[in-house]
């Protein structure tokens, strides 16, 4: 009930309030605002509002609200950029500008509107599920106490439940009921008990400040040496070092996830199997892209130990089943000659030439989502960059923490505008359901 009130209420929220963005998106203190809280993970996000709010259902629904507000506000100022213009045209001269969106832009966009929002709530749900490996009371928590405590049945029922979950929530989510959702999941979230808004007036005005600054009565220069030294230091010893795993791992990840792509596509594409066995690879695909890849990690991390190798299976899997099933869908509207080839000659010189530059934008897409996943890891003991966010907010240092959060949303923005450049550069195009 928890991992599906905080995924309804934060994904309403976020729906709403990026809306409401993208119609400003042009202002670029708007688009910078929304890069970056986009850039700083859901985890990140909790754990940040855990020192404010503590344990509460604030810190759930904010942690996925703020993050996805930015992404929805990218998603939708696109598509009403990229909207018909001639209704707008053909309303007559002196409408208000209000008029003129709500008669001439909105109706045009908003199908996609529509289906992106039905899509924001799945990753919202393996948001919210995530959540609770940072103690919050979603699936993720029962799932992290059921496998320490050997319950493996539980663990297993855990996992079918949020899988139905998942793969119905197209079915069960309609326009009419979601009023009734929205309220429903404000009356079931637990209590919170009274604001105490002096924790975020300390947090912000004293937690998070440099040690140096934070212990000196006043600003001088010895102070601001110190403050120096105590940055490099930061830098050389835990952000470097956080960078270079984070780097490596993406690269790795990013490869096999391309390599997986390529193999798991066919599973689902009616120019390869029949409807059986295509069905029989839909459940394969939506059990693998379903499940987070903090759940996956976590549990080979349990079973292989803390290394790479468990992280790269997690995000080449989970991003590779996202890749397949778009290729795979892709290749079912590809009309090919009545002879044409069959078997690994159909797949090699047929299909393959005609879908890779999709599947090219479709990796560069998922390249910025892998980073800030792989950056997350780190809180499973995986020394990339949440692993130093981890313990520096294990060791209550607010402002180390801070800063390398900082530190991997501006990597994250420097990716993701890599990442747009090249598919623009190669003419790549990704479509609405990739972001």
């Amino acid at each position: 009930m928890m991992t599906l009130a905080f995924a309804i209420l934060g994904v309403a929220l976020a729906n709403l309030t990026g809306f409401l963005l993208a119609v400003i998106f042009h202002f670029r203190a708007v688009r910078v605002g929304c890069a970056f809280v986009r850039a700083v993970h859901e985890l990140f996000w909790a754990l940040i509002f855990l020192q404010i709010f503590g344990l509460t259902a604030l810190t759930g629904v904010l942690a996925i609200a703020i993050p996805y507000s930015g992404i929805c506000a990218k998603v939708y100022a696109e598509l009403l950029e990229e909207a018909d213009s001639a209704p707008v045209r053909a309303i007559p001269g002196g409408t208000s500008v209000v008029s003129l969106f709500f008669y001439g832009k909105l109706p045009g966009v908003w199908a996609n509107v529509k289906t992106y929002s039905f899509y924001r709530l799945e990753c919202g749900l393996r948001s919210s599920a995530v959540l609770g490996f940072v103690g919050l009371p979603t699936l993720g928590f029962y799932l992290e106490t059921a496998y320490k405590e050997g319950l493996y049945s539980d663990l297993s029922a855990l996992l079918i439940v949020f899988y139905v979950l998942i793969s119905t929530v197209r079915k069960w989510m309609r326009r009419e009921v979601i009023p009734v959702l929205v309220i429903a999941a404000f009356i079931v979230l637990p209590e919170s008990g009274a604001m105490t808004w002096s924790n975020a007036w300390r947090f912000f005005a004293s937690d998070i400040m440099p040690t140096p600054i934070r212990n000196a009565e006043t600003i001088s220069i010895p102070i601001l040496f110190e403050t120096w030294f105590w940055f490099q230091s930061l830098i050389v010893n835990e952000a470097l070092p956080g960078i270079l795993n984070t780097v490596v791992l993406t690269m790795i990840a990013l490869a096999a996830t391309g390599v997986l792509s390529l193999l798991l596509f066919p599973l689902i594409s009616s120019l390869f199997f029949g409807p059986k066995s295509r069905l029989a690879g839909h459940v394969i695909l939506v059990v693998i892209r379903s499940t987070p890849e903090y759940v996956i990690a976590f549990v080979l991390l349990q079973l292989l130990g803390p290394s790479m190798f468990p992280a790269v299976v997690a995000l080449s899997f989970h991003n590779a089943a996202i890749i397949g099933h778009l290729m795979g869908n892709f290749t079912n509207n590809l009309r090919l000659r009545p002879d044409r080839s069959r078997g690994i000659n159909l797949y090699s010189y047929e299909t393959l030439p005609r879908i890779y530059p999709q599947f090219l934008a479709f990796l560069f897409y998922r390249w910025e989502v892998i980073f800030r996943e792989t950056a997350i890891l780190g809180i499973l003991g995986v020394k990339t960059l949440g692993f130093f966010v981890d313990s520096a907010f294990a060791d209550i240092r607010f402002d180390r923490a801070i800063v390398l959060i900082i530190i991997t949303a501006l990597l994250n923005i420097i990716l993701d505008t890599l990442s747009r450049v090249i598919r623009s550069r190669l003419r790549l195009q990704t479509s609405l359901d990739t972001h």
